[in-house]
């Protein structure tokens, strides 16, 4: 059912021509919005960094663990020393201070932390989000009511405070980036379980659908073959939306002391040992601030292109509020005061007296 013949024959033919594909129409609604466009490019570029953070630091000559305590100034608090925090060759961005560990190193590994737990989370959240969602709208109805109230339960737990006393709980020595990766996931996958089950009892009703039970396909089968590509689009522009969510939740978690620890790097990691050195060094703040920003906001304006690409009505929406008028005196249409310069519901109460 994939393959789809449009309508309308070729000009002086009789044949149907293949309409074009659901990939080549996405792609073409997306390179239509430059700023989806331009999003896409700088997300690209943060996981190439991300990818090549031992390469780059190499070239640098550096990493992103080793103290240099001659570069920074103990009299004064340990300050880095020299100007933009101890910017130069060998340190690009300049140096941590207290510990002048290199702030570039720092800042491109950070990016693998915040990236790859924001992403794997992400893939958590779908996985069990579909399966909940599906198995509840394929289930009889104590299978969707069991399911349906645990989804009700997940979706209304606070997820910070939930992560916050999972992971205070936690031995120190389990690997925290999987940790948090793990309480993202296995937290927050209420909300994608809603909407696929809603859009699964939708398709549900659908012809081909019923087609393929009649036929005696399997219900595994008739989820699979007819069911999960139609839960594409919705579930891709709700996973393009929760990746900078899940960026924000493990600085913010990081930030709050629970998150990635010391001397492992992490975007949020690197603020919270900056809120007091926003004054002295400046640098040190802003810079994981800004990738983080950035970050964010690329993959908020990536995921509302992808929206809608995916979403043909959302892009008519668009079009049609930005051209609308309102309705004037110079209608030209049937009905009372058509040509007449006269707005139609003057025109209808002269009429009616």
């Amino acid at each position: 059912m994939s393959e789809v013949l449009a309508a309308s024959p070729a000009a002086g033919t009789d044949t149907p021509v293949p309409a074009a594909s659901g990939a080549r129409q996405f792609w073409r609604r997306l390179r239509a919005q430059r700023a989806a466009l331009v999003a896409a490019a700088v997300v690209a570029l943060l996981v190439l960094v991300a990818l090549a953070a031992p390469l780059l630091t190499a070239l640098e000559g550096q990493d992103p663990t080793t103290y240099h305590p001659d570069l920074v100034d103990s009299a004064r608090g340990g300050v880095p020393i020299g100007s933009f925090g101890g910017a130069g060759g060998h340190h690009w961005l300049g140096v941590e201070p207290q510990t002048g560990r290199d702030l570039f190193a720092r800042l491109v590994y950070g990016a693998r932390v915040s990236l790859g737990v924001a992403l794997a989370a992400t893939l958590i959240q779908i996985a069990i989000g579909v399966a909940v969602g599906v198995t509840a709208a394929l289930g009889n109805r104590w299978v969707d009511q069991l399911l349906s109230r645990a989804t009700d339960i997940i979706v209304s737990m606070p997820l910070m405070i939930m992560a916050l006393a999972l992971l205070a709980v936690v031995p120190s020595s389990f690997p925290r980036p999987v940790l948090v990766t793990l309480v993202i996931g296995l937290i927050a996958w209420g909300n994608i379980a809603k909407i696929v089950r809603a859009q699964t009892l939708t398709l549900k009703g659908l012809d081909h659908v019923a087609a393929a039970r009649l036929s005696g396909w399997g219900t595994v089968r008739i989820a699979r073959r007819e069911l999960l590509p139609g839960l594409a689009a919705p579930v891709i522009t709700y996973a393009a939306l929760l990746v900078p969510a899940n960026i924000s939740v493990e600085a913010a978690l990081s930030f709050l002391g629970v998150g990635v620890k010391p001397p492992t790097p992490s975007w949020g990691q690197m603020l919270t040992a900056a809120d007091v050195w926003y004054q002295a060094a400046p640098q040190y703040l802003m810079l994981p601030a800004g990738a983080l920003f950035v970050t964010v906001v690329a993959l908020t304006v990536l995921g509302d292109g992808v929206r809608t690409a995916l979403d043909p009505r959302a892009a008519s929406r668009l079009r049609i509020g930005t051209g609308r008028r309102r309705e004037s005196g110079t209608d030209t249409g049937p009905g009372p005061g058509a040509r007449t310069g006269i707005p139609p519901r003057q025109a209808r109460k002269e009429t009616t007296a």
